[in-house]
C-alpha cells in the first residue's frame, strides 16, 4: 500500500496486540488487556490506548486479524466476526481485514467472508514468517498466553491445509495450552508432589502463569491478566495457588518445594508440544537442517523444544526488520504481537 504507515491489529479475545509498520520495517508495537467476553467496551479501551500511544493513528492504513469472534459475548462466529469489524470500522479509517487465501475486504464485506476472517491470525503470522526467513523449511511455533500454533511451512509459503480452528485442532496444529491463562487442571489429571502421585483438583484454582512465575521465565510486562483467585502475582501468592490444586496450603512446604512442584507442572506442559512438533515434522516431511521460527510470550520455550539439529530463529529478534526509529522494546514486543506485525508487512505489500 502506498500509505506512509501501517498499523496491523490483532484483536484476541484476550488481549489487543497492535504493531505499526513504516516501509516494512517496524517502528513500534503494543499489547494491551481486552477481556471481550466481558463486552465491546474493553476493545474501545484497547484502541483508546492505542490513540494514546500513537497520535496519528488514524492517517494510517489499518490491517486487522481476529480471533475475537470466538468468545461468548456472540451468539456465533458469525456475528463476532461482524460485530468486531463493524466497531473498528466505526474506529479506524477504513481498515481492511484479513481473509486469509481469501486476500482482504472491507468491513462491510467482512460478514459474508466470516470463515475467512474468524481466526486467521496464525495464517497471517506462519505465511509472513516463510517469506521473510529465507529458509527452504521450517516450523513456526507460536507460544502465546492461550494457545499454542504449529505451523509447518516450505518454500515461502504455509504447508497444512487446515484452515479452521476445528481443523487444526484435528490435526494438532492449534493446541490450547498457553504461558498465562491455560488452567493447570487443564495440563494434567495427576501430578507429583514428593515422589507421589496425587490426583488434581479439577478447579480453577491456578494458571500457567503461576508456573512460570515461580520459574522466573515469565515476563512481568506479558502477565497481563488477573490471577486465578484475584490476589496479589507474586511468588508467595503463586505458590498458595498451585498448593491448592493439591489441597494443601502455601505453609505446608517451603519455597524450594514448591519450585520443584512448578518444575512439575512445568514438565507436563512441555511434553505435549515437544511430541506435536515432533508429530508435525514427520507429516510434513521436514528435514534435519529445518528452521523453527519461535514466537508469542511463550517463545521462551523454543529453544528447548526443537528436534536435534534444528536451527532457531526469534520472530521478534530476527525476522522483523526494525526502523532506525523503532522503541527500544519493540522487538520484543513484536514477538509477543507476531500475528499484528505479519498482517501490517503482509497488507502493506498489497495494491490498493
Amino acid at each position: 500500500m502506498s500509505a506512509a504507515a501501517v498499523v496491523g491489529w490483532d484483536i484476541g479475545g484476550a488481549h489487543v496486540k497492535a504493531a505499526l509498520l513504516r516501509g516494512g520495517r517496524l517502528v513500534d508495537a503494543a499489547q494491551w488487556p481486552c477481556p471481550l467476553w466481558q463486552g465491546l467496551a474493553h476493545l474501545e479501551g484497547a484502541l483508546d490506548a492505542a490513540r494514546a500511544r500513537w497520535p496519528g493513528l488514524a492517517t494510517h492504513a489499518q490491517a486487522v486479524t481476529m480471533t475475537g469472534e470466538m468468545v461468548d459475548l456472540f451468539e456465533h462466529r458469525e456475528e463476532g466476526v461482524a460485530r468486531i469489524a463493524a466497531a473498528l470500522a466505526a474506529a479506524l479509517p477504513a481498515p481492511r481485514f484479513y481473509a486469509g487465501d481469501r486476500g482482504w475486504c472491507d468491513a462491510a464485506a467482512a460478514a459474508p467472508a466470516w470463515r475467512d476472517i474468524a481466526s486467521a491470525n496464525w495464517l497471517a503470522t506462519a505465511t509472513q514468517a516463510a517469506r521473510a526467513c529465507g529458509a527452504d523449511q521450517g516450523l513456526l511455533v507460536d507460544i502465546g498466553s492461550t494457545t499454542t500454533d504449529l505451523i509447518a511451512f516450505g518454500a515461502g509459503r504455509v504447508l497444512t491445509a487446515a484452515r479452521s480452528d476445528a481443523e487444526r485442532l484435528a490435526g494438532g496444529e492449534l493446541v490450547y495450552r498457553g504461558v498465562v491463562r491455560t488452567p493447570l487442571c487443564a495440563l494434567a489429571p495427576r501430578i507429583e508432589w514428593r515422589g507421589t502421585p496425587l490426583n488434581v483438583m479439577a478447579e480453577f484454582f491456578a494458571t500457567s502463569a503461576d508456573v512460570f512465575r515461580l520459574t522466573g521465565e515469565l515476563d512481568p510486562a506479558h502477565d497481563q491478566q488477573p490471577s486465578a483467585d484475584g490476589a496479589a502475582k507474586d511468588a508467595p501468592h503463586s505458590r498458595a495457588r498451585l498448593a491448592r490444586m493439591i489441597g494443601l496450603d502455601e505453609r505446608d512446604a517451603d519455597a524450594a518445594a514448591w519450585l520443584a512442584f512448578a518444575r512439575a507442572w512445568r514438565a507436563e506442559f512441555v511434553a505435549p508440544l515437544r511430541a506435536g512438533i515432533a508429530r508435525i515434522a514427520a507429516a510434513h516431511a521436514l528435514g534435519d537442517d529445518a528452521l523453527v521460527v519461535g514466537a508469542g510470550c511463550g517463545a521462551f520455550l523454543v529453544p528447548e523444544l526443537r528436534p536435534a539439529g534444528w536451527r532457531h530463529a526469534d520472530y521478534g529478534g530476527d525476522i522483523v526488520r526494525l526502523a532506525p526509529d523503532a522503541t527500544p522494546d519493540a522487538a520484543a514486543w513484536a514477538g509477543v504481537g507476531a500475528a499484528a506485525v505479519a498482517v501490517a508487512a503482509l497488507c502493506e505489500r498489497e495494491p490498493r
